[in-house]
């Protein structure tokens, strides 16, 4: 035993002989690839924040350039310890495809985000109606995009499921959909006088764009006039109660209808035999 441990106890300090100067050597490079790669990310990365780019791209570029620089810094590091760096690259580049053909989707979702975020069909903040679902935007991120819900609840939507379909983008404005019912004997001049007097003293309801108050459809028991004023997204909820609630305290002031569904139900009396010169009898119904 002692024989063997003399002999690998020189094999050992042999091989650090000959590899030590190489292994230093590539220690050496990659403790420099490491450091700049995170100096030329910090340089980056606060390039990328003056111009204003979205918080994903910025994670992205920086950590491709991170990776770039760490393999190519890894690569001169093993051909310094004398290891063939192109059957290792040939050996990669299969794994990779057969990782793409496996993962299709997961890069389906990443080349999707990537056009979201470049082409910029949306941002954050905005309220978008898309692919059946609909919210404020939250976050873009490189995998799926996050909705808020009016219900405070999170939709989240892979990025492949929102290229290429039609897209409703609302903004930061909403308009609202307000019918209120007027009797048909309401002087209608005056009822939307009252409804835009509402409107042009709530605070959440937008001046610029002007709100619109129009007639509507002629129902069965009264005239439609339409409300549709703006608010911002972050007082929407309030604006429409408000507004809903401003209009019927104004109409009650003003003795303006607002009449419930109601039918005319008219009863006949009871029928008569009519005779006719050929001879044809029919029921006739009296009121």
């Amino acid at each position: 035993m002692g024989t063997n441990y003399v002999s690998l106890k020189g094999d050992i300090m042999k091989w650090g002989l000959e590899k030590g100067p190489a292994l230093l050597g590539a220690i050496i490079i990659l403790a420099a690839g490491f450091v700049l790669a995170r100096v030329v990310c910090r340089l980056l990365q606060s390039w990328l924040e003056k111009r204003e780019m979205e918080p994903p791209v910025r994670m992205l570029l920086t950590r491709v350039t991170w990776l770039m620089i760490m393999a190519l810094f890894v690569m001169v590091a093993l051909g310094t310890l004398g290891i063939a760096v192109g059957p290792l690259i040939a050996m990669l580049g299969v794994a990779g495809v057969g990782i793409g053909l496996a993962m299709q989707g997961v890069l389906g979702n990443l080349v999707s985000g990537l056009l979201i975020i470049f082409t910029k069909p949306f941002r954050v903040g905005e309220y978008i109606e898309i692919a059946g679902n609909y919210g404020q935007v939250t976050a873009i991120e490189l995998f799926s995009t996050t909705l808020l819900h009016p219900d405070k609840s999170r939709v989240v939507i892979p990025n492949r499921k929102i290229s290429g379909e039609i897209l409703h983008n609302y903004g930061t404005l909403k308009q609202h959909d307000i019918t209120i019912n007027v009797a048909y004997n309401t002087n209608l001049p005056e009822a939307i006088a009252v409804i835009q007097d509402v409107l042009a003293r709530n605070a959440n309801v937008l001046k610029d764009p002007a709100p619109v108050v129009a007639v509507g459809r002629f129902a069965d028991s009264g005239i439609d006039i339409e409300v549709k004023p703006f608010s911002k997204l972050t007082e929407f909820g309030a604006a429409a109660a408000e507004v809903k609630l401003g209009i019927v305290d104004a109409f009650r002031e003003r003795k303006i209808e607002i009449p419930f569904p109601q039918r005319e139900v008219r009863v006949l009396g009871p029928a008569t035999m009519t005779s006719y010169p050929s001879g044809e009898t029919r029921a006739a119904s009296l009121l």
